[in-house]
């Protein structure tokens, strides 16, 4: 029988056994058949995106959860949640209080999966070649305030800060910061194609097909020497066209669990036991839907244009009719499972109200109905986004104060087509790369955000968003990200819409799975076992 289970991290945390170690064993027996994972994300070497899987250009959920899998960084965020903790390093932190200078010692001995030797310089190159490379559709942002990294000697590694930022070790925690190996990377170019080399838990094997690849085999890393106990030997995401084909996979038992991504409908036969022999495990996240607006646009450069667009939405009924409630409305950039959220949204403009958006556009003197499509990508985030603005549509629409039209195409073209500013209505989603309000404020507004936009405000970009990098008690910047959500909800150059809940469906001899993601969407392949069928 189908049972759903909803996980606590915040209770979980408090039941599991600290994590520590060194890349051991643990209920990961060497003849256990290899655990097969599915997933409707797809990798596709192409002319924008050539190198899918290097560090200096993969920035997006499904290509992280490779490489959180087979790189590793100097940190990583614990099991449960928390603050980052030394992974390739074995310590790190701020040598200074004004969180300007960042000191690490990389653990002896390392290697990469291929046998060459791990050491700081490494580190060094890898830091300075994404900074180099300098990739707009990559994670640069993320490491763009480090002046210089120096290595002092032995198996010191000092990163020296433009400005201060507490948030730093979370940055060095993410893929953007991944090791990758000097004598196989190059300096200032992309490595294209699917080939990875890292010092990771696994190895990584793919399978591709007319350029795209099908099915990617994760293998232990004898060399691996860091803090996670992997339960495995062997795990293949296999990479299926969408989301129906995926639970047909896992009813027939060719895979053994799925998650990204997966439908509403299917969520909710999976929570009414539809299925014997499959289990659906539901936990928090901080995901979120967001419309942007290019700001220089004739239409929605109008502020008064997008803050009718934000009085007219209704979120209820999007996330009620289209989502089936796996979803929750979302009032601020920042996610209501985050510090320092706060309902700006709704604070300023209460539920959809018809009227007041009217009198918003008559006193901005812009004449009825505005014209405007909804540009949305069709494969990258799942079956319902379709339906999600269709039904965007037909409330601007029926307000009578819009003509909204709407245009999808395939993330391939998508992402490029928006960095380039050709959008002026977009509908895109954030897994965050870290949990903290920082990673909800800065890679939208800051110089160089990822999104490409030309909104700028001053008092976000160089007086809150510095300010609140000086907290290491991040409870303490709650004020001032406060006041940047409010400034977002003022002038609008984003639109949160909803923030999800991750679900992960596996056949009942799989362990793990309510390990199997973390709070910021990530895939701790390591965690899954397999013990007795129910």
């Amino acid at each position: 029988m189908n049972r759903k289970i909803l996980v606590l991290p915040a209770v979980v945390g408090l039941l599991a056994p600290v994590l520590a170690g060194c890349g051991g064993t643990d209920e990961a027996g060497s003849d256990a058949d290899p655990i097969v994972v599915g997933s409707t994300d797809a990798f596709e070497a192409t002319k924008d995106f050539p190198a899918p899987f290097d560090p200096a250009l993969a920035y997006e959920a499904g290509s992280w959860n490779i490489l959180r899998n087979t790189f590793q960084t100097l940190m990583a965020l614990p099991r449960s949640g928390g603050e980052p903790i030394p992974e390739a390093a074995s310590q790190c932190g701020f040598s200074d209080q004004n969180n300007e200078q960042y000191r690490c010692t990389l653990r002896g001995g390392m290697k990469f999966a291929n046998g060459h030797a791990l050491t700081v310089d490494d580190v060094k190159f890898s830091i300075e070649r994404t900074l180099e490379i300098k990739n707009p559709n990559g994670p640069v942002s993320l490491l763009s305030n480090i002046d210089a990294v120096e290595t002092p000697g032995g198996r010191k590694i000092v990163f020296h800060l433009k400005s201060p930022d507490a948030t730093f070790p979370y940055k060095l925690a993410t893929p953007a910061a991944a090791i990758v190996d000097s004598e196989v990377y190059e300096k200032r170019k992309l490595r294209d194609g699917f080939a990875v080399d890292g010092s990771g838990p696994y190895t990584l094997r793919t399978e591709e097909k007319d350029g795209q690849v099908v099915s990617a085999v994760f293998t232990r890393n004898p060399n691996y020497e860091g803090g996670l106990q992997l339960k495995n030997d062997t795990v293949e995401m296999r990479l299926l066209p969408d989301s129906g084909a995926m639970e047909n996979a896992l009813k027939k038992g060719d895979i053994d669990l799925m998650t990204r991504t997966m439908s509403p409908e299917q969520i909710g036969r999976l929570e009414r036991g539809d299925t014997e022999n499959i289990e659906l495990v539901e936990m928090p996240g901080q995901e979120i839907r967001y419309l942007g607006f290019d700001t220089d646009d004739p239409t929605v450069g109008e502020t008064a244009v997008r803050r009718a667009i934000a009085q007219v939405v209704d979120r209820q009924a999007l996330v009620r009719d289209v989502y089936e409630r796996t979803a929750e409305p979302l009032y601020s950039i920042v996610p209501s499972s985050v510090g320092s959220h706060v309902n700006s949204f709704f604070n300023k403009y209460g539920d959809p109200d018809v009227g007041k958006a009217r009198r918003t556009l008559a006193e901005a003197g812009i004449s009825t109905p505005v014209k405007l499509t909804l540009n949305y990508t069709t494969d990258h985030y799942g079956p319902a986004t379709a339906k999600e603005f269709t039904t965007l549509q037909a409330q601007l629409n029926r307000s009578g104060l819009f003509e909204a039209s709407v245009k999808g195409r395939p993330w391939k073209t998508f992402r490029p087509a928006q960095s380039n500013g050709e959008f002026a209505v977009y509908g895109m989603g954030w897994f965050p790369d870290f949990p903290d309000a920082d990673n909800f404020i800065d890679p939208f507004f800051s110089r160089n955000n990822f999104l490409n936009t030309p909104y700028r405000n001053d008092t976000i970009r160089t007086e809150l968003i510095p300010q609140t990098r000086q907290e290491t008690q991040r409870s303490a910047a709650a004020e001032d990200f406060e006041k940047a959500q409010d400034i977002v909800a003022d002038e609008v150059p984003v639109l949160p819409l909803w923030q999800g809940k991750q679900y992960v469906a596996a056949r009942d001899d799989i362990t793990g799975v309510e390990w199997a993601l973390n709070a910021s969407s990530v895939l701790q392949l390591w965690e899954l076992g397999r013990g007795a069928s129910g």
